[in-house]
């Protein structure tokens, strides 16, 4: 009778010990999980603005806040698609800034953009793919003129050459006004989105 207890011993052991080869260790098992775990909690997390733009920087505008006529499901925002923002009336702007020499700058003008969604505030915090933010007046919109400019001397704005929106003020009109860091602060690139304040 013991010496079956031990054979049957020795078959548990070598049960016991054929199983663990076919598992990875519990460390191996641990390390596993965690990357896994790593990969779909990266996978959960939102791309970068930059990723969606893509390079070619598809146009297109969110405007959100102090606004009445809103187009997206949960009514807190308008969503200008490319097609939309072709279609309004372009304006050019030439002038020079501190990052291009003087060119035609081509687009909406931001008043006719705000006027579609009945902006009512007094500020516009501008958006861009890297998440910078600026805000400038809503004035600014009719009293320079600014153009959200989709086109550079007749060509696309590409995001690596400041698109897909570039907000374009007539710096060479208003040197007084527009020139020096006060100024440059209003030209905003790589448009995204714009939430108008109170």
């Amino acid at each position: 009778m013991q010496d079956r207890i031990v054979l049957g011993n020795e078959q548990e052991t070598n049960r016991d010990e054929s199983r663990q080869q076919d598992r990875p260790a519990s460390g191996e098992r641990r390390r596993f999980a965690l990357a896994l775990a790593g990969l779909l909690a990266a996978a959960a997390l939102p791309l970068p603005r930059r990723a969606l733009a893509g390079e070619s920087g598809g146009l297109s505008l969110d405007v959100n806040g102090e606004v009445h006529v809103t187009n997206n499901a949960a009514h807190t925002a308008y969503h200008f698609s490319e097609e939309q923002l072709l279609k309004l009336p372009q304006h050019s702007i030439e002038t020079a800034t501190t990052w291009t020499p003087r060119s035609t700058f081509t687009g909406p003008r931001l008043a006719d953009v705000l006027a579609i969604v009945g902006a009512y505030g007094s500020q516009i915090e501008i958006h861009t793919i890297d998440d910078y933010t600026c805000v400038v007046p809503v004035s600014d919109a009719d009293r320079y003129g600014a153009v959200l400019a989709y086109a550079m001397n007749g060509r696309r704005l590409k995001v690596s050459d400041f698109g897909p929106l570039f907000l374009i003020y007539p710096r060479d009109q208003f040197p007084l006004e527009l020139d020096g860091a006060a100024g440059d602060s209003k030209f905003a690139w790589q448009i995204v989105s714009m939430t108008i304040k109170p």
